[in-house]
């Protein structure tokens, strides 16, 4: 039983699609450099402010969910065109943070 499945697109369509993916994946990776930072930032002020920021949490929670759709869309597991072509997750979108932090 093959594992692949016929598509009846053309090849015109699927090139651009493969352009979309490929515009998506080079935000995916300002995207990850802005994770990347930030997680840099949050555990610095936790350290020196002995608290989160709030703010940034939420935020990265919202680009986390973007980085999400974006790598569901360029490996064909969903349609829709992630931001720039679609909207960027709104916090309706995404899971909520955990209420509590725990280090263990």
């Amino acid at each position: 039983m093959s594992a692949t499945r016929e598509t009846t697109a053309s090849r015109g369509a699927v090139a651009r699609r493969f352009l979309y993916a490929v515009v998506a994946l080079i935000f995916f990776e300002v995207v990850t450099l802005m994770i990347q930072l930030a997680v840099v930032f949050q555990h610095g002020y936790l350290l020196v402010a002995g608290k989160r920021s709030e703010p940034l949490r939420l935020f990265c929670n919202r680009l986390a969910r973007y980085g999400y759709r974006i790598m569901r869309y360029a490996t064909l597991n969903e349609n829709i065109r992630p931001f720039p072509f679609g909207e960027f997750p709104m916090d309706k979108d995404c899971e909520p943070p955990a209420r509590q932090v725990l280090f263990r």
